[in-house]
């Protein structure tokens, strides 16, 4: 089959670039099975085992689809009227302006708030993240998001920590000083920012990591930082919003909108295996798993049928989750 996967950015992402990282393990794992894929990314892309085509922002988006392609993937906006066979992964909590039932969403809640059914949990390479040293002394906590972004709660995650007589937190996705926020300038000496991480340095954090703070007040449609987490063997203490209650099981985290619950349940963070859920994430989550459903959206898509019964609506984006202090 030959598979034409779109997304907005550079290939492949140097850092974070969730959306990038998600696509580029989806290519890497449908051309070992033998399918011939191509990537429609931004200039500069590169990639050993796809065809790349740089994407050309003048010109339509559907005139630069390869003429061989049986299938297109959009992880960007599908143009309007477009009408060859298609699926759209959706990403996030926002809802497409022109209706389309060929949508996946990357939870089952996330699909469910939308009116609809089709999802696909999203899967990492994991053998890009090198050996996992799952005995490695842990001895503080991690949050891992983009810290500016106040859905994120990295202050909830911070006043949870230092809830902790000795607690101590790493920022990956976030600085001391911050002025997105309006003014926020963190000045315990207990929390270490690290900024924007590459993949060694989050690594390095992770695997002595206590445990992955996320806080979150939406609903986080996925959260690889979620599976990343778990993968190096940091259970999650996190809020029961959106996707967690689907990925984030009693074996491997807790979860609970008031800060001194999740502070209290913090203290036992040992009482989790760092095996459990390293193996719970690799054979859940993985890109292998990811590419199979995929490959069935496809095949359902090429046999003329729609992936979800009706067009998507907003059902539930509540803006207002609760986070309590007290």
């Amino acid at each position: 089959m030959n598979i034409t996967i779109i997304v907005g950015d550079k290939l492949p992402s140097i850092k974070y670039g969730g959306v990038q990282r998600v696509a580029w393990c989806l290519g890497k794992e449908l051309s070992q099975r033998g399918h011939r894929v191509t990537f429609l990314a931004s200039k500069g892309s590169s990639c050993p085992f796809a065809r790349v085509v740089e994407r050309n922002p003048d010109m339509p988006l559907e005139a630069q689809i390869p003429s061989d392609t049986d299938i297109t993937h959009f992880h960007v906006p599908v143009p309007e009227g477009f009408e060859k066979p298609h699926i759209r992964t959706i990403h996030g909590n926002g809802i497409p302006r022109t209706p389309d039932r060929n949508l996946v969403f990357v939870s089952r809640n996330h699909a469910s708030r939308f009116g609809c059914e089709s999802f696909v949990y999203n899967g990492l390479d994991w053998d890009e993240y090198g050996p996992v040293d799952l005995g490695l002394n842990r001895l503080r906590y991690h949050f891992l998001g983009k810290a500016a972004w106040r859905v994120k709660n990295v202050k909830g995650a911070i006043d949870t920590v230092l809830r902790l007589p000795d607690g101590e937190l790493d920022v990956l996705g976030g600085y001391r000083l911050n002025f997105k926020m309006g003014f926020r300038f963190t000045w315990s000496p207990r929390i270490h920012f690290h900024g924007m991480v590459d993949d060694a340095k989050k690594r390095t954090v992770i695997l002595r990591s206590k445990g992955l703070v996320f806080p979150v007040t939406w609903h986080e449609p996925f959260g690889l930082a979620i599976t990343e987490s778990l993968y190096m063997g940091a259970p999650v203490f996190g809020t029961p919003y959106g996707s967690l209650p689907e990925l984030v099981p009693p074996e491997v985290g807790f979860l609970t909108n008031s800060e001194p619950e999740m502070a209290e349940r913090m203290k036992s963070a040992n009482s989790f295996s760092p095996r459990t859920c390293h193996e719970y994430a690799r054979d859940m989550f993985n890109s292998g798993v990811m590419a199979e459903a995929y490959l069935k959206k496809y095949e359902t898509v090429l046999n003329g049928e729609a992936l979800n019964r009706q067009a998507p609506r907003v059902i539930d984006i509540s803006r207002n989750l609760t986070w309590i202090k007290e």
